[in-house]
């Protein structure tokens, strides 16, 4: 096995010019990606609505808590949700995600009750670590507080955030998650499309995605 890598890489060597033992070729700085500059806040939070809406999510804007017991509401009653599970992260807990759900007559459940039982649940609430505009992506750090499972076992799947959450590029998301032992990129609810390219969505996550901007909190 170890002969046939050799040959390999020579041969990959031979075709670039190279030799063993040769120093790293310089990039050149055509092939180098400036970072994005990005538009007023606004702008940027219009753009990812924009771009999760055109990948079949629902997203909307809520001036203050109010409005977001309002949209529970109507989330909880649009899905059927019965069950749900949530981060228990301050932001989520500060606003009362919990008690809301309660109040609607929406069971609770741990993410720690096993796949299973989380995977039975309508509805799973997370906050955001951070949101990218330019492809309206959601990204979601992994810990204690903040069980991946929450993301992605549910039918649907619900991103509550504040302004503050919105990054330039995955170049700010890399350098703020370079030590997090695990992240989620989510762009959209879940789609699969067979060997006729028909689209499904929900085979292999989230059939339905919210993602709601928290500016008055």
């Amino acid at each position: 096995m170890s002969a046939a890598r050799e040959e390999i890489l020579g041969r990959v060597r031979e075709a670039l010019g190279r030799r063993a033992g040769a120093p790293p070729a310089t990039v050149p700085a055509t092939a180098r990606i400036a970072p994005r500059v990005p538009a007023a806040p606004d702008a940027e939070i219009e753009q990812f609505l924009t771009e999760v809406r055109k990948l079949s999510g629902v997203a909307q804007r809520l001036p203050n808590r109010d409005a977001l017991a309002g949209a529970l509401a109507e989330l909880v009653r649009i899905e059927g949700v019965k069950r749900a599970t949530l981060w228990s992260t301050p932001e989520l807990t500060a606003w009362d995600v919990a008690g809301t759900l309660r109040a609607l007559g929406v069971e609770l459940v741990s993410p720690q009750a096993g796949k299973r039982t989380v995977a039975q649940c309508e509805l799973g609430v997370t906050g955001a670590d951070g949101v990218l505009p330019e492809t309206g992506t959601l990204v979601l750090r992994s810990d204690g507080e903040r069980p991946r499972v929450v993301s992605l076992l549910p039918r649907v799947h619900l991103a509550i955030f504040t302004p503050q959450a919105l990054r330039a590029d995955l170049h700010q998301v890399f350098a703020e998650a370079k030590d997090s032992s695990y992240a989620v990129l989510v762009t959209g609810p879940s789609r699969t499309a067979d060997i006729e390219l028909t689209l499904t969505l929900g085979v292999h996550g989230p059939k339905a995605l919210y993602a709601w901007v928290l500016e008055g909190a």
